[in-house]
């Protein structure tokens, strides 16, 4: 399965923290979904799974744990095929997805993966459900669809650079510290039977672009910027006897590609973040202002030598000699430890934008939608994952508290800003 022949690999260094993390209630999810013209055949589904497990061996596995480190053994197990639910990320049972880390839904026109962070992040998870839905196509309308870029080719033997662990392949020699101040969170009522609420906005970029080119700034930075005023607004509102000097700091966690700084193949994960924000105490922010903040912070962090800083320390406390041979359960101890102070803590939630999904024509003809849900984050109630297809952004925030502040609040801000904004919900 690895590079070396063999039948199993190690986590990548990245993944190594989500077993550690992980609790019977949560695990780190997120989910991918293309919509179709006609409604989908489960026995074409399952065949194109299998021919797409083939060229993504590090898919086909289980997780196992080690003395000293979880690690990825192969799967010959036939993967499990199930209808959609209204409840969408929800932790996975080994029992039930048979040994393995993700799962593949349909409902009606949609076919959906939902991927435990161990395998992948979210742009190794739009590859995966791209060529899921490309040999699916194929197998059932017979349609050439041209292979390349991130769609692969099933007729191809896997490439190893794609297997690649890319933060140990990339590490430099500087670390950085990890410290920072904790971030306002959202407080609310929690869903006792674990039911994750899903509210997607629907946007015309070509408007949210518009609004954005008039400041000088991305589509990412644009959002986040509403997103941090979001946030102010729900704090000052709840807390308004709270003294200026009390107001806690707002910060949004944006995930960043690395494969976009740094020369490697994988499709495994190889994604960091940075967490823009603002200090509250200071005053009352403008929408200019924000922008102005966000963009000069993620532009001094998204440098490959800041990056590259960044993963570096989690590489080198990785390979600390005394870490390495502790036993399994104290790593998962200090593992833990360290994923609750320098985790969820730090912002008051996550914002993962994977741009716009493009498909060869051939294709798109039998695709009317793509999105990208973030599954509900370890401590944080709110998260947010955006994708756009054929000139529309689907905005995805779960939550699992009952509360919708933040999905009114900061819809509520678009639509006042002229984007136009279209509600969907999964309320029961």
């Amino acid at each position: 399965m690895n590079e070396n022949g063999q039948n199993w690999m190690r986590l990548d260094n990245a993944a190594k923290i989500y077993p550690a993390s992980m609790r019977r209630d949560w695990m780190a999810m997120f989910r991918l979904s293309a919509t179709l013209v006609e409604p989908v055949d489960p026995e074409v589904l399952r065949a194109a799974l299998a021919r797409t497990l083939r060229r993504f061996p590090w898919f086909a596995v289980r997780m196992r744990r080690g003395m000293f480190w979880y690690y990825l053994e192969h799967n010959d197990a036939s993967p499990v095929l199930e209808e959609d639910v209204r409840n969408p990320c929800v932790p996975m049972r080994a029992k039930d997805s048979r040994g393995y880390a993700f799962r593949v839904r349909y409902y009606g026109n949609q076919i959906a993966v939902e991927i435990f962070h161990v395998l992948t992040d979210g742009t190794g998870g739009l590859c995966f459900l791209k060529t899921l839905v490309a040999e699916y196509l194929t197998l059932r309308y017979g349609v050439a669809i041209p292979r390349g870029g991130d769609i692969l080719d099933c007729d191809d033997a896997p490439d190893p650079g794609e297997m690649e662990d890319g933060f140990l392949a990339c590490a430099g020699n500087v670390t950085r510290s990890r410290s920072e101040a904790d971030s306002f969170h959202l407080k609310g009522t929690k869903e006792r039977d674990g039911f994750v609420h899903v509210t997607t906005g629907v946007i015309p970029v070509s408007a949210l672009k518009a609004r954005a080119e008039e400041k000088g700034v991305s589509l990412t930075v644009y959002l986040t910027a509403v997103l941090i005023l979001a946030f102010d607004a729900i704090q000052r509102r709840k807390y308004p006897r709270r003294s200026a000097k009390r107001l806690k700091p707002i910060k949004i966690c944006v995930p960043v590609n690395l494969r976009r700084f740094f020369p490697t193949k994988t499709l495994r994960n190889f994604a960091n973040y940075v967490n823009p924000g603002i200090e509250p105490s200071y005053g009352v922010f403008t929408l200019d202002e924000v922008l102005s903040i966000v963009t000069h912070q993620m532009g001094m962090e998204l440098t490959p030598k800041v990056l590259g800083a960044k993963f570096t320390t989690n590489v080198r406390s990785e390979q600390n000699a005394i870490l390495r041979v502790a036993p399994l359960f104290l790593k998962d101890i200090a593992m833990r430890a360290v994923f609750y102070m320098t985790g969820d803590k730090k912002t008051a939630t996550c914002f993962s934008n994977l741009g716009n999904a493009r498909l060869p024509e051939e294709m798109a003809l039998f695709v009317t939608r793509m999105e990208f849900l973030l599954g509900p984050l370890s401590l944080n109630p709110v998260a947010i994952g955006t994708l756009s297809y054929d000139g529309t952004m689907y905005i995805n925030i779960t939550r699992t508290i009952r509360e919708s502040d933040l999905e009114r609040e900061f819809f509520t801000r678009l639509v006042k800003l002229g984007i136009p904004v279209r509600i969907e919900s999964n309320q029961r």
